[in-house]
């Protein structure tokens, strides 16, 4: 029988009885799967990050940072875990955030292809005013001066509306090819999501990139919230 600091790592590990926590394999803490990323290996025994917790065999669990899947690499700490010669790429946390990032722009091309986004300086602008806009989306490598601009205008329509409520996603996530690629236009700075089904799932997977960078709001990367 393992010990519990082997087994722990594991789907079989600690949890509630509703199956919704695990302990993380670096700092020994228990989580809620959502503050984790679960990993499973290959069949050649390849380290293989399971963003969408479905892939099948063992799953080893690490907290839901940069840093500390790092960590997890520089120590190996899925050979001990999973009793066996696994193959960890020295680039892990960098090849894991390089799937987040695809997961947001897949996400946002779904919401572009339902005709829930908008982009450009003037349209976005538009949307503000007329409070079509349910969040606020800019490039990382964005000029500040019309980021800063955008947000301002975002701000005072909400103070004349004493009546809005809730948080304003304002994003900053994806740097202008990706988002150019995503939506398929050209030297996109600025975009605007409007209301729809599709922007649960890209809202969802922009925080977690966010937790993952470990960066808050601002141009710079993150999500502020617009409250």
């Amino acid at each position: 029988m393992l010990a519990i600091a082997d087994h722990a790592d594991l789907d079989n590990g600690p949890r509630t009885k509703s199956g919704t926590e695990r302990m993380c394999a670096v700092t020994r803490q228990v989580a809620p799967i959502d503050d984790l990323i679960r990993f499973v290996l290959s069949p050649s025994g390849e380290t293989v990050p399971d963003l969408k917790r479905k892939l099948p065999g063992r799953g080893l669990w690490v907290s839901l940072s940069h840093a500390t899947v790092a960590e997890a690499a520089r120590r190996n700490v899925f050979a001990r875990s999973f009793k066996r010669d696994v193959q960890v790429s020295k680039t892990l946390a960098d090849d894991v955030e390089r799937m987040m990032v695809r997961g947001v722009s897949e996400a946002l091309a779904m919401i572009a292809k339902a005709g829930q986004v908008i982009s450009g300086f003037s349209k976005v602008e538009g949307a503000i005013e007329g409070r079509q806009a349910i969040a606020l989306i800019h490039a990382t490598d964005g000029a500040p001066d019309g980021i800063r601009k955008l947000n301002a205008k975002l701000a005072a329509v909400r103070r004349e509306n004493s009546t809005e409520s809730g948080n304003f996603p304002v994003i900053s996530v994806l740097t202008t090819d990706e988002l150019d690629l995503a939506l398929g236009r050209a030297n996109v700075v600025h975009a605007a999501l409007l209301a729809g089904p599709a922007s649960k799932t890209f809202l969802a997977r922009c925080q977690t990139l966010t937790r993952f960078r470990g960066t808050g709001g601002g141009h710079d990367g993150g999500i502020d919230q617009n409250n």
